[in-house]
């Protein structure tokens, strides 16, 4: 029972999440980009981590992952849960507040401009934050081995490599002031001696 339960739960969390995301989305589809920064290892490791988004929609919306269900304490679900809402609500802040300047892509757009105010005054990568929490949310909600794992896996060498070359390519275009910046600020937890 408590695997149906996270399942709704889950489920209804992933779809206010990509409602945020798709009107991010839209909204960056409609501006251009005018210089993308996008590499190969980059473009698998986004297709990949949307293919390990799927596995979990499998297993809420199928039984066929049933057989590699585990079971832990509800406690741990409804923390997981309460991760994923977290993580949601980083997901917002975060595209609130790059608004126009946010890509899909490793990408600047004409008037592109360092945003250091809102949820970037405590990090420079609140969206890998959040996608790694929607990892650890997913571990602790869904308690079967395939589908509580798949994002996780995905994500971490995802963002490793984001930010590797996301901090290069800032320090590129921003020199000084993005290099100002990375000592005030944490990367993907904030810094407790601000």
């Amino acid at each position: 029972m408590t695997h149906t339960v996270f399942k709704l739960v889950y489920f209804l969390e992933l779809v206010l999440i990509s409602l945020i995301r798709r009107a991010s989305v839209r909204r960056s589809s409609r501006l251009s980009r005018r210089e993308d920064h996008s590499s190969f290892l980059d473009s698998l490791l986004t297709f990949l981590s949307a293919l390990a988004n799927l596995v979990p929609l499998v297993y809420v919306l199928t039984s066929w992952l049933d057989f590699a269900n585990y079971d832990l304490p509800a406690g741990i679900g409804w923390l997981g849960a309460i991760v994923f809402a977290c993580s949601g609500a980083l997901i917002w802040k975060t595209h609130k507040d790059l608004g126009r300047s946010w890509t899909p892509s490793l990408a600047f757009r004409d008037g592109h401009f360092l945003i250091t105010d809102g949820i970037y005054t405590y990090l420079r990568h609140p969206l890998y934050s959040a996608h790694l929490l929607w990892g650890i949310a997913q571990v602790l909600m869904l308690h079967n081995w395939i589908a509580g794992f798949s994002y996780l896996l995905v994500i971490i060498p995802r963002t490793l490599v984001r930010i590797q070359k996301e901090e290069k390519i800032m320090l590129e275009k921003f020199g000084d002031e993005y290099a100002e910046y990375t000592e005030k600020t944490g990367g993907l937890i904030p810094r407790l001696n601000r």
